[in-house]
This record gives structure tokens, C-alpha cells and sequence, in this order.
């Protein structure tokens, strides 16, 4: 009797599974209508790239570019740094060089400091290794709408508005048109930095 029970327990879950194997391609087509294969082929083009090239001879002169592939589509005038030139000192040097991940891009960012159009990035640490660089953005001077404020720190007033703690600062003009720009072609999930 002990093993008729057990053969009816295994019959009752070979039918279980069965009934289960079968249900799931029933699913799988509607699953996949939502992605078919064309649009997932079709939206895996070329790469976005960020690319924060520090100007040497004038740190608040140096450009930050968006590419698609090989493929410019645009340059913006981008300050980091306070005109230090040493990435190892906090609160003037310019950002160090390397690949920071993009840890969040929000146009209604709401920091202390920092409001408006902004990209955070990852922590880093400096070229020597003896500092770790954090709270570094890509942002400009406004306020959490994107409008111009009253005050000096939410309002553009011309060259010595690029100076930064170390972020790369935009004019509040072209971060809007970069977020225009990669809400359009694809953000990156990287900002290069070189010089």
C-alpha cells in the first residue's frame, strides 16, 4: 500500500509538471512581443561616449564632447577645478583622469549645493592614490528648475562661473541641450576623462 501511495504521489506531480512545461510556451510568445528581436537589434547602435578633455593650458577652457560610435555630436565649453591643476587636492584640483561610472542624471536635482540639470558621478581616487575624490557632478549654476536664481551660486554670470570644486561646470545652456542630446541618442554609463 506504501508504494501505491508513492506511485500515485509520483503520477500526480509528473502530472504537474507536465501541465507546467506545457503552460510556459503558451507564455513565452506574448512575453516577447512587447521586445521583439528587430527593436533590440535596432536600438544596440553604436556606443554613447562622454568625454571630458582637461585643457592644460587653461582649465576653464577645456571641452566635454558626446559621441555616438566614431560619430561627434557635440563640443561644450567645460571648466573643472578652480585652475589647479593637481587632481589630488580636494575642493580646487581638476578631475582626475580615468572612466567614472554614471551613478545618476536628474534635471530637478535638489542637493545642498548643487540644483538643476545634474550628472553624478562615481567616487575616485586621485592619480597618486592618496585622496578619493566624491560628490563630483557634471552641473552648471541654477536653481532645482533649471531657471537662473538670484544668488551668486544659482546664477551664471560669465568665464568665472566655470570654476568648480572639482565637477565639471557648464554653462546652464549647453547642460540642457546635453540632456536634450542623450535623452535623444542614449545616455552613456561612463564619463571618460583625459588630457
Amino acid at each position: 500500500m506504501n508504494s501505491n501511495r508513492r506511485c500515485v504521489r509520483g503520477i500526480t506531480a509528473a502530472v504537474a509538471v507536465t501541465a507546467a512545461l506545457t503552460a510556459v510556451p503558451a507564455l513565452a510568445p506574448a512575453a516577447t512581443a512587447h521586445a521583439p528581436a528587430k527593436a533590440v537589434t535596432a536600438a544596440a547602435g553604436p556606443a554613447t561616449t562622454l568625454v571630458f578633455d582637461k585643457n592644460p593650458d587653461s582649465p576653464t577652457h577645456s571641452k566635454l564632447s558626446v559621441y555616438e560610435g566614431n560619430k561627434l555630436w557635440a563640443t561644450y565649453r567645460a571648466g573643472s577645478g578652480t585652475g589647479v591643476k593637481d587632481d589630488c587636492v580636494r575642493g580646487k584640483g581638476w578631475l582626475p583622469n580615468g572612466n567614472w561610472r554614471i551613478k545618476l542624471k536628474d534635471p530637478f536635482y535638489d542637493g545642498r549645493l548643487i540644483k538643476g540639470y545634474a550628472v553624478y558621478l562615481q567616487d575616485m581616487k586621485c592619480s597618486r592614490g592618496t585622496l578619493t575624490r566624491t560628490e563630483m557632478f557634471i552641473h552648471s549654476e541654477m536653481n532645482r528648475d533649471g531657471g537662473q536664481g538670484n544668488t551668486e551660486s544659482r546664477r551664471w554670470d560669465g568665464d568665472g562661473d566655470y570654476k568648480s570644486n572639482g565637477c565639471v561646470k557648464l554653462r546652464p545652456a549647453d547642460i540642457k541641450k546635453m540632456f536634450r542630446l542623450l535623452n535623444r541618442i542614449g545616455w552613456p554609463t561612463h564619463l571618460r576623462v583625459v588630457s
